[in-house]
């Protein structure tokens, strides 16, 4: 099998691969969407589809024929290696699954480069809009091609924030609509897609001021926290620590309603 050499382990090296694994996944999910045969359940609700595992191929198999063998992978429906690895790829090959068997167009393929926990490029593609987020530590976010930043709202009662809900409908559910009641008043509206992906490159462009969410995972979030502090914004667990990726909540913000938030959420 042919792999990568003489790269380097510059995380800007590898952004292009990203990219072109990124568009590989995009074009299968716009390819079949509206045409599924049907899907399997992982749990209660969370369900998975030919599409996910078509992605996650595409995705892995580049990955695999670029990167050098000391680059591992953790994948949503393959898993793989620690975070902690000196390199590793963390794929979430379709993430808003549940949208896409439903054709409900917010969807999107997610792929971070990590190193002992600590994101270093993330790339988060949506095939139906053609919007390609990404950003290499240290050198700022974009969106095809030109600088992202968070907004400038700086109080809660003016934000527009996102969240959303576990696939588990029992103790994890009632847990977040706890949560959900102690924020929903505050502020100006509150928005649920089903990618928290997405949502995060949303906090980045500042099209919401926050984003908040239990029980994720790293392939959910990898990509985005880091386009998120490239963009300006904070990320940071549900006590403000700096979030490690395999927390499973997550507060994003454009970071002037970060402390506020904090504190809303531990009343």
């Amino acid at each position: 099998m042919k792999r990568g050499k003489g790269k380097g382990d510059e995380p800007g090296v590898w952004l292009d691969l990203a990219k072109r694994a990124a568009r590989k996944a995009g074009l299968i999910q716009a390819e079949h969407l509206g045409h599924l045969k049907g899907y399997k359940l992982k749990g209660v609700a969370n369900i998975v589809t030919e599409v996910d595992l078509r992605c996650e191929a595409a995705v892995l198999g580049l990955i695999r024929e670029e990167a050098p063998e000391h680059h591992r992978i953790l994948s949503e429906e393959q898993g793989g290696d620690s975070l902690q690895s000196e390199y590793i790829w963390v794929v979430d090959p379709l993430d808003g699954t549940t949208n896409y068997a439903h054709c409900y167009q917010k969807f999107c393929v997610s792929i971070a480069l990590v190193s002992k926990g600590r994101p270093l490029l993330g790339v988060i593609l949506d095939p139906m809009t053609n919007e390609m987020f990404y950003a290499v530590r240290g050198q700022g976010a974009f969106l095809n091609g030109k600088r992202i930043r968070v907004s400038d709202v700086s109080k809660i009662n003016d934000s527009l924030l996102a969240t959303g809900f576990a696939y588990d409908r029992g103790k994890r559910l009632s847990e977040n609509m706890v949560l959900l009641e102690k924020i929903i008043t505050h502020p100006h509206a509150t928005r649920v897609d089903g990618s928290a992906a997405l949502d995060l490159c949303y906090v980045a462009d500042g099209r919401v001021d926050g984003f908040w969410e239990r029980n994720l995972s790293a392939w959910d979030v990898a990509a985005g926290t880091l386009i998120v502090e490239e963009a300006g914004g904070k990320v940071s667990d549900f006590s403000g620590n700096i979030l490690a990726l395999d927390k499973q909540e997550l507060l994003a913000t454009n970071g002037k309603i970060h402390e506020e938030f904090l504190i809303i959420i531990n009343k």
